[in-house]
């Protein structure tokens, strides 16, 4: 949060204080009134000088009453704040806090002044002890959350920012610029579990490309994750979450679709690839063809032998081959057949990679529009090579 911005916002809160100040109340002598109600409004106008001086002149009329010097202190605080001066602002304040004559809304607005004040010195221990006391008395200004989770963070005390933003009952009532924050906090400490947390969080609340690139990258950079097993889950989610794919990233994920047995996956890229335009055109035209051609045989030829497969895949032992062509059906849009195929070979048992079943399983059941079951799915994912971790980027895909 930029420190202008406390600023603005607390020489706003002042000014209403100052607004408040009964320069013409019964007590106070017309030749201390009139310079006071000058200072009045010139604070209004931020113009906390030109208050200050007008505030001597009151100062000098000899004889005061104690009420008088009341006036004139709370004048001289708010003042002080509407100027910037963050010494002055902490003395003043506090001195008509100590005074005992304020209180309620006054008082809050007084300590808010301080709080921000040791801020802007980048005194953070105070500064947090001084937004407690804000909150403590009753304060409800948005801005002061922001001021005592950024003073927790520049005074390094991580532990406390993740108190504030990294329950569960803190979650949903934190906006963007404070995961943000702990997502730096995090990195500062070269936390990555607790950095990739903060961005699932970030993608979970406030779901930008930015934040997904981040994510997938820290997904596919963690050591032992499967990388070329698994692009084409990546290039899934990829897809699933509108990020920009181009000619390549189509050409390849095509193949990786083809060579896992899914034409019908690997002609519905294709198809996509060529609707955006990224294939088709330019001097690779030729070769986008040839892949398509390709595809469309593979397509045919899966379909021509569909029945066979199907009846070899349900005699054999284990699921394997049920998964594979369930998936080819969910991709030809014959849904419900398919995943009833698919949770049928899953059940079997017996398969080479089972969590790789269920993590496609998952992306069908998505594809199909059961978001919730694909959730349950998705949790069931162990896997320590990737699987898991990208079944926990599809369930915030689906929560998102």
């Amino acid at each position: 949060m930029k420190r202008i911005a406390l600023h603005v916002v607390l020489c706003a809160s002042l000014a209403l204080f100052a607004a408040s100040l009964p320069a013409r109340a019964e007590g106070v002598r017309p030749e201390v009134g009139k310079p006071l109600q000058a200072a009045q409004a010139l604070i209004k106008q931020r113009k906390g000088r030109e208050a200050m001086a007008e505030i001597a002149k009151a100062e000098a009329v000899p004889n005061r009453t104690a009420y008088e010097n009341q006036i004139i202190a709370q004048m001289k605080a708010a003042a002080s704040s509407s100027m910037g001066d963050n010494d002055a602002t902490i003395k003043n304040n506090m001195a008509v806090l100590d005074s005992g004559k304020v209180s309620g809304r006054e008082a809050t607005a007084l300590v808010e002044g301080i709080a921000v004040a040791y801020y802007n010195k980048k005194d953070y221990a105070e500064a947090v002890k001084w937004s407690q006391r804000y909150f403590k008395e009753g304060g409800t200004d948005s801005a002061m959350r922001t001021v005592l989770l950024q003073s927790y963070y520049l005074g390094n005390d991580c532990a406390s920012v993740n108190k504030m933003l990294g329950n569960g009952s803190e979650e949903r009532k934190a906006s963007e610029e404070e995961l943000q924050i702990l997502a730096n906090c995090y990195q500062r400490q070269k936390d990555t579990a607790g950095y990739v947390g903060a961005i699932e969080k970030l993608v979970l609340f406030y779901p930008k490309k930015d934040y997904w690139i981040d994510l997938l990258a820290h997904v596919q950079r963690k050591p032992g994750f499967a990388s070329d097993r698994l692009a084409v889950h990546v290039y899934r989610l990829r897809m699933a979450i509108g990020m920009t794919l181009d000619t390549n990233d189509y050409m390849e994920m095509a193949q990786l679709a083809l060579q896992a047995g899914v034409p019908a996956e690997a002609k519905a890229i294709v198809d996509k690839g060529y609707d955006s335009k990224a294939l088709g055109t330019g001097n690779q035209a030729e070769r986008h063809q040839r892949l398509r051609d390709l595809v469309a045989k593979s397509l045919a030829e899966t379909q021509r032998n569909r029945a066979r497969e199907e009846a070899d895949a349900m005699a054999a032992k284990d699921g394997n081959d049920l998964v594979k062509v369930g998936l080819n059906y969910v991709y030809e849009g014959k849904t419900d057949k398919g995943l009833r195929l698919m949770e049928t070979g899953i059940k079997r048992d017996l398969l080479k990679r089972p969590e790789d079943a269920k993590l496609l399983y998952g992306e069908a059941l998505l594809k199909a529009g059961q978001a919730a079951k694909a959730v349950s799915v998705f949790r069931e994912v162990r896997g320590t090579d990737g699987t898991a971790d990208l079944a926990r980027l599809w369930i915030l895909e689906a929560r998102a």
